[in-house]
Formats: structure tokens, sequence, C-alpha cells
């Protein structure tokens, strides 16, 4: 028997290398950019940032939320910098911290729901470049704030009233056929769009459409939410940067993002996969209630740090309420159909869960 548990966890080693090799490239490559472009001082002076970090990219790997989750309030409340930079940093971290978790649950091949997430790739691929294009340069710095904070006040709402189903759930439930592609390219388009406005969001959606159509299990829904807003920042980032240089007038990228990416970067590399292995291992509703504890904070710091009041405070109020309203209608919908379920194996064996439709 002990052979046999040692056998599986070189296994789960040797399966890791694409991880291994991740790190070894990102680490000296960091401090190539570092050493030679001369940029220490940048990375002394915007340590506080790579502290936040150190919490964001963890609740990065092991919940819905993005690593700009923490560095937008951070860096455009705390800060006091301009929403288009909270954005287009959250968007660069989250290139390095969520790609790096993606990489280590791929490699662990920790069970994702392809026949969603195929389809939500494709869609942030079209909606996200969109996003950044057409809509984000266009959209008042006031009103981004406001739109973070209610993403996010309403993903903590979901949770406060839905805790006990979504941590009940178990395994995959059955593809939803017929529904599961236009469902996940319309994710990838809405999602991507909000991306380029805030720089997450994007997997919350992906997740609540798991979690509360499908009743997928959190240890299912939380890695492909990761996965989609990886793929989403790498597009968005990207296509903030071309753009710049394309238009530097109405798509410029302050070298501020730069300059908190080079001190982030490091700590986010190993922060968001360690978040991925403590999810398999931590009770699901703590961690769940703190999250949705952060997310209210974060709406009232928004509204009392902005002085958001009368029509412009209502719209905010009043468009929680309405998403939840969404989030309960998805929830009902859930309710109507089969709930047969592909069972998830322990980590460490072997499966392949959802890899085809």
């Amino acid at each position: 028997m002990t052979a046999t548990l040692s056998g599986n966890n070189q296994s789960s080693l040797r399966r890791l290398w694409p991880f291994g090799t991740w790190l070894a490239l990102f680490y000296p490559t960091w401090l190539c950019i570092v050493f030679f472009g001369g940029w220490w001082h940048a990375v002394r002076t915007h340590w506080p940032i790579a502290v936040a970090m150190a919490a964001g990219s963890y609740f990065a790997g092991s919940t819905p939320m993005g690593g700009g989750s923490v560095g937008f309030p951070v860096l455009v409340l705390l800060f006091g910098l301009p929403a288009s930079l909270g954005r287009d940093f959250g968007l660069a971290v989250q290139s390095i911290g969520m790609v790096s978790a993606s990489i280590f649950i791929l490699s662990a091949r920790r069970p994702i729901d392809w026949h969603l997430l195929r389809p939500a790739l494709f869609g942030a691929a079209i909606g996200t470049p969109l996003g950044v294009a057409l809509v984000a340069p266009f959209a008042p710095d006031l009103w981004v704030k406001l739109l973070f904070a209610v993403i996010w006040a309403s993903f903590g709402l979901m949770h406060f009233i839905k805790l006990r189903t979504l941590v009940a759930a178990k395994g995959l439930a059955e593809p939803w056929h017929g529904l599961d592609r236009p469902l996940g390219l319309w994710i990838g388009l809405i999602g991507g769009v909000v991306a380029a406005l805030t720089g997450v969001g994007i997997d919350m959606i992906i997740y609540a459409v798991l979690v509360l159509m499908y009743r997928a299990d959190l240890k299912i829904a939380i890695p492909t939410s990761v996965i989609l807003m990886a793929f989403t920042s790498v597009i968005g980032i990207g296509s903030n940067v071309l753009l710049s240089h394309v238009n530097p007038g109405w798509y410029a990228v302050s070298p501020e993002v730069f300059y908190n990416w080079l001190a982030a970067a490091p700590v986010v590399a190993l922060g968001a996969p360690l978040g991925a292995i403590v999810v398999e291992r931590l009770p699901r509703s703590p961690t769940l209630i703190l999250v949705s504890v952060l997310c209210v904070a974060q709406f009232v710091w928004t509204v009392v740090e902005e002085h958001v009041g009368g029509w412009a405070l209502a719209v905010a109020v009043t468009a929680v309420l309405v998403t939840n309203l969404v989030f309960h209608a998805m929830y009902r919908s859930g309710q109507h159909r089969p709930l047969d379920r592909i069972p998830v194996v322990s980590a460490g064996q072997e499966t392949a869960i959802a890899e085809t439709d």
C-alpha cells in the first residue's frame, strides 16, 4: 500500500514538469529584465503592491476572483490612481499569476468543464479586443469603478444566499446539449467586454453559470474560471499594449502599470498556484464567506471613497439587486434539468472528465 502511494506521488510530481518549466523560464527572464533594464529602483519603490498581491494571487488561484480583484481597489481606491491603470495592471498581473495557476491546474490534470470553457475561450478572443478598442476608452472613470464594485458585490451576495447549495454540489453535471456552445460563446463575448473595462469579471460569469445552472462542484468551477480569466488577461493586456503603439492618444498604457507589474509578478507567479493547491484541501464555506465579505466591503468602500450619492448610488444598488435576480433565475433554470453527474476522483488519481463533447 505504501509503495502504491509513493508511486502515485512520484507520478503526480512527474506530471507537473510543464509547471516547473514555466517557473524555470519565468524567474530568470524577470531577473534579466530587472537587472539589465535597471529597474531595481522601480521594484523597491512599488513594494506595497507586491504585498497586496501576495493575498490577491492566493485568492486568484483558490476562488473565482482574479488577482485584479485585489489589485484594482488597492491601486484605484487606496492609492488614488485612475481606473484605467487599475484595469491594465489587473490584466497584466493576471497574465502571470493566473497563467501560472492555469499551467499548474492543467499539469495536475484537475477536472475542467471543457464543454463550456471551449466556446467561452473563443468568445473571449473576440469580445476582449472589441471591448478594449471600442468600449473601454469611452467609459467614464467613475462608472468603471462602480461597474467593478457592482460585479463583486453581486457575487458576494449570491454566495451569502446560495452558499449551502453551492458547497453541497459534487461532481460535474452532464453537458447541457444544445446550450453549452451558445452559452459559452456569450459568456466569452460579454465577459470579455467586462474584463476590458475592469480587468476582471469573465471568471465570475462562467463560475456563476457553472454553479447555479449546471450545479457543478466548486473544485471544477473554480479551475475552469481561472483558465478563462488567464486567457482573457493575456488577450486584454496584449490588445492594450498593441493599441497603445497604434494610437497612444486613445489607448495609452501608463508606465506605472509596468512598474507595479515588475514588483508583483514574482509574487503572483507562485501565489496563484498556491491558491489552486490549497482550494483542494481547505473547507469551502469559510473561504467563500471571507471572499463574499470582501466583495461587499469593496462596494461600500467605493461608494464612500468616491462620494457616490443620489441617482448614481441608486443605479449602483439597483444593478446589484438586478444582477442577483438574474443569478436567481439561473439557479431556478438549473432546477429543471437532469443532474446525472460524472464523478470527480481524488487528487493524484488519473481522471478524464469532460474532455470530449
